[in-house]
């Protein structure tokens, strides 16, 4: 029999485990019984928890998409004034943040866009992830800019925001996170001036 409190403490090994095998062997080779072996748990307990590898994989992914969403919200709740472009920065830095751009993390999220292509449950978390970046950069352009120019930048900076991710996802370099904030925010500054 398990014991109590253990499940929190298993099911965050089991995650943690499944970011380091994605980031050593990739999705594909990350089998159940390599997660399990760098967890320190038996195969059966990933069952126990998950049912299989795609549960595992939805788990994980949500715990990428808790902790983005964490990221964006402490630097939204110590900003120093309540500007719309005080707010779109925090946006901006919390997609940037160490949680999503160390190794393991990135290429857990490559692989969750590939597979979200096939996979309904992971599909729903990808246009979710999507639809809240929208909307939560449109609502901030909305407050300077009329509807249609908010709406607009809204999906230019989100596609910025996405394409300087990938292109260092696929570079196997490190973020150069100071670069990408400083596009990004030169983007943000040009849609406010308009």
């Amino acid at each position: 029999m398990p014991k109590v409190g253990m499940q929190p403490v298993r099911r965050s090994q089991l995650i943690n485990a499944t970011m380091e095998a994605v980031d050593q062997v990739g999705m594909g080779d990350a089998s159940i019984a390599l997660i399990a072996r760098l967890a320190g748990v038996s195969n059966g307990i990933i069952s126990h928890y998950f049912q299989d590898k795609n549960g595992l994989l939805e788990a994980t992914m949500r715990h990428l998409l808790k902790a983005l969403h964490q990221a964006i919200q402490a630097r939204r709740q110590a900003l120093p004034d309540d500007s719309p472009r005080a707010h779109l920065q925090a946006i901006i830095e919390g997609n940037f943040d160490d949680s999503q751009i160390n190794g393991p993390a990135m290429k857990t999220w490559l692989a969750f866009w590939a597979s979200s292509m096939h996979q309904p449950a992971l599909r729903r978390l990808q246009r979710v992830n999507d639809q809240r970046l929208y909307s939560n950069l449109c609502h901030q352009f909305r407050r300077q800019l009329p509807a249609q120019q908010a709406r607009q930048a809204a999906r230019g900076l989100a596609a910025l925001i996405d394409g300087l991710w990938l292109r260092a996802a696929l570079s196997g370099d490190d973020f150069d996170t100071d670069q990408a904030l400083r596009l990004a925010c030169d983007y943000l500054d040009q849609q406010l001036a308009r």
